[in-house]
């Protein structure tokens, strides 16, 4: 291409090579086609996936389950189920991020909820004090599984599936396999079920768990986003060699992100009692997959490093609408399932597609 402009003043043999490199760029851009863009664009903004699912799905039940489903009840009660995985999907979404997974979060959050409810209700402990010790062990819990990570060297998902059978077994010996009756709570400790109360707003009731919910995806969106650490914590699941090299203390980032996540863990704990009404050992057995679930259909790739927060927030409300949508509709629970199980089929073939075409 130099010789072409040969024997041209410079300043105008600069123009016209800048000229033909903008125009073979503007080739490249043309090239791709609008495939090409909304890849790109969906490589941008992860979120926009789940949010037109959640945009979509809410047209589609609104039309095929009737005014029944934006009745301000419905809306209320769908946030309120979800709440609980919601906040789990917060702390999966931190383990998920660094391309790791958690099987123990919902064992977690029983485990610390059992805690909280003997030493406050049994053991006739301060109630806050309760509570705050059972954060502290969700913690430490959470840290026992980041150090067999970093440490230990175990894979994610062997190292949590094997602590998902320890804290369960832990949970079944702390509470004798009984729950702690509603109003055993009511007398000893009433705190225990605060995020079950519920305020009245635009004529429905609103839980103080669906507040929380909303808090710890604001929070947690600001730490990943607007802090060192939330950076690092991308910068390791989306490479850990490159991080090590850039000087992160990646096994450090990696425990920290554990710990938090058993934090999360323990105060979701304290939400569920308030929305089971007791404190039950067996309850939310399967909110891992249920977690898991809200993380993969929000956009978060499960390989690690790209995705937002927020994602899981509008992957839990997607699972919460089809649920809601297809009971009111008269759908057997079996097809609900069905219809989740190619959810997470869906997104993670969308997931698979983005990265490959944006490489």
């Amino acid at each position: 291409m130099a010789d072409k402009f040969e024997g041209l003043p410079a300043q105008a043999g600069d123009m016209a090579l800048s000229d033909a490199n903008a125009s073979h760029a503007r080739f490249d851009v043309d090239d791709i086609g609008l495939l090409g863009r909304i890849q790109r664009f969906l490589h941008s903004f992860p979120t926009m996936v789940p949010l037109i699912v959640l945009v979509l799905s809410l047209i589609g039940f609104g039309l095929f389950a009737g005014s029944k489903f934006f009745s301000p009840y419905n809306m209320s009660l769908i946030v309120q189920q979800v709440s609980i995985i919601g906040v789990l999907a917060v702390a999966q979404s931190l383990i998920i991020l660094t391309a790791g997974i958690d099987l123990s979060v919902a064992a977690i959050m029983v485990l610390s909820s059992v805690i909280a409810g003997q030493l406050a209700v049994k053991l006739g402990f301060n109630a806050p004090l309760s509570l705050l010790i059972s954060f502290v062990c969700g913690t430490a819990i959470g840290f026992l599984n980041g150090f067999l990570v970093t440490r230990v060297k175990l894979p994610p998902f062997i190292a949590t599936l094997g602590t998902w059978n320890v804290f369960y077994a832990l949970n079944l010996y702390l509470s004798g396999a009984q729950s702690i009756r509603g109003s055993e709570i009511d007398t000893a400790a009433p705190i225990l079920k605060f995020f079950g109360q519920n305020i009245t707003l635009f004529g429905t009731q609103i839980s103080y768990g669906s507040f929380l919910l909303v808090l710890v995806f604001v929070i947690l969106w600001y730490a990943l986003t607007r802090t060192a650490w939330g950076r690092h914590i991308y910068a390791v699941g989306d490479d850990k060699e490159a991080a090590e090299l850039a000087g992160i203390r990646t096994d450090r980032v990696l425990i920290s992100v554990y710990s938090v996540a058993g934090l999360i863990c323990a105060i979701a704990g304290w939400s569920a009692i308030g929305r089971v009404g007791a404190v039950s050992p067996t309850s939310f057995f399967e909110g891992n997959l249920q977690s898991i679930t809200a993380v993969v259909i929000g956009g978060i790739s499960l390989f690690g490093g790209r995705g937002s927060i927020l994602g899981p927030l509008i992957g839990a409300l997607i699972v919460g609408v089809f649920q809601s949508g297809l009971r009111i509709a008269g759908v057997d629970v079996l097809w609900q399932l069905f219809a989740i199980g190619w959810l997470i089929i869906i997104a993670v073939a969308v997931d698979q597609w983005i990265r490959k075409v944006s490489a």
